[in-house]
């Protein structure tokens, strides 16, 4: 679709749609009869549109990871710094993950807070037991079963198999990797249009779930997203800021001030690979060599996404609470590790996101109707999201400067 002026600032239409949303929801809780002619319209388009996403998840989280298990394969090859860039990225991965695993947790979020939902969710829950039980149902024993009944947690294992053996047999897979490739730019596509479609998609949803639940559910909301962003700013300070300051040896003040460009474009955009340009262009104003760079920016655009992991946990743990669902500490590492594996193809486009949570809702047995909600927050949330990671791209960068020592060679 050709880029007119609506296209080139979507986000500030979704934030319209948004306070028009939330306007009239607060409208219709003292205007019931207004509301409750209009809510069959609401009702249409917010199905629409939420049934347009749903019906894009499962081919485009198979086709993604797949995709992207073939560029690691293909980056891993180039030896010292793919292989350094990749154990940077899941080591703090892997830090983002434990914060995000206990933080929501223990300051109980979503808590007190009730949402009026039809508590319904079409593609069924991982029951969670024991880990030895999660194990046993992880390998589908009927792939297109699988498929069928939204099972999530069979649906990446499925796709990490194929996607590991095609880079084993490489050739021979080109074929099907085509095949998958073009079903990934189909996905995306279709996705990217859908999301011109977001602003009256929040409109509708954030309007209905206002009036159905009140100030205290905007409150709570906010509070989250406040408890957030502070998360978001403490990992970007400390873990970033102080990998760049004591592997790096570049100062904290320094980094911040070169990457600003980069990280207010992400933060912006919502877009870590429209970012790319600006984050190469921060990385060689501090002194990355361009053999580092040109691989750890792109590699982390696609497989980056530690703030996206610190994001998913918040909203499972809060929506878990909101409406009444238990998600035990089991069950959030579960969701966690599942997110690990959709990172490496979650798109580093606006609205990525939003496929991320549909899946991992549905591992965790939310209630479907909650991506209304979800939906009209995400802008919000991925702003801050994209933003983080960026930084860590950047920082990874100016660290491997240090442990690669390509220029000494």
């Amino acid at each position: 679709m050709k880029k007119n002026w609506y296209t080139s600032h979507i986000t500030l239409w979704i934030f319209i749609g948004l306070a028009a949303g939330i306007a009239f929801g607060f409208l219709g809780m003292f205007q019931e009869g207004l509301f409750t002619t209009v809510k069959p319209a609401l009702d249409l388009v917010y199905t629409l549109y939420i049934n347009a996403l749903r019906m894009m998840i499962f081919p485009l989280v198979f086709a993604s990871i797949v995709m992207g298990i073939q560029g690691i394969g293909s980056v891993g090859k180039t030896g010292k710094v793919g292989g350094q860039t990749l154990l940077y990225y899941c080591g703090t991965t892997v830090f983002a993950s434990l914060l995000g695993l206990f933080l929501p947790k223990l300051l109980g979020i979503g808590k007190g807070v009730a949402f009026t939902l039809d508590a319904t969710n079409p593609y069924g829950a991982v029951e969670f037991k024991s880990l030895l039980d999660t194990v046993k149902n992880l390998i589908p024993a009927n792939p297109i079963a699988s498929f069928a009944n939204g099972d999530m947690l069979q649906i990446l294992v499925f796709a990490v198999i194929i996607g590991v053996v095609c880079l084993m047999i490489k050739e021979k897979a080109e074929p099907f990797v085509k095949v998958v490739d073009a079903i990934n730019e189909i996905s995306m596509k279709i996705i990217s249009f859908i999301m011109y479609f977001t602003p009256i998609g929040v409109f509708s949803s954030i309007a209905i779930v206002i009036q159905s639940n009140g100030i205290d559910t905007v409150i709570s909301l906010g509070a989250t997203l406040l408890i957030l962003y502070i998360t978001y700013i403490f990992y970007a300070v400390f873990v970033y800021g102080g990998l760049v300051k004591f592997v790096g040896k570049v100062s904290i003040r320094e980094f911040f001030k070169k990457v600003m460009p980069a990280a207010l474009n992400a933060f912006g955009t919502c877009s870590s690979s429209a970012t790319i340009p600006l984050s190469k262009k921060a990385a060689d104003d501090l002194g990355v060599p361009n053999e580092v760079s040109s691989l750890a920016i792109p590699l982390g655009a696609t497989i980056n996404m530690d703030a996206v992991s610190i994001l998913m946990s918040f909203m499972i743990v809060f929506f878990g609470n909101a409406t009444g669902t238990p998600i035990s500490f089991g069950m959030l590492a579960i969701v966690l590790l599942a997110n690990a594996l959709l990172s490496i193809g979650c798109p580093g486009v606006p609205g990525g996101a939003i496929a991320c949570f549909a899946a991992l809702s549905a591992i965790a047995g939310l209630p479907a109707e909650i991506m209304a909600v979800y939906i009209s927050v995400n802008t919000l949330c991925d702003m801050g999201a994209t933003c983080v990671n960026v930084l860590g791209d950047v920082a990874c960068s100016v660290a491997m400067k240090e442990t690669c020592k390509l220029d000494k060679k």
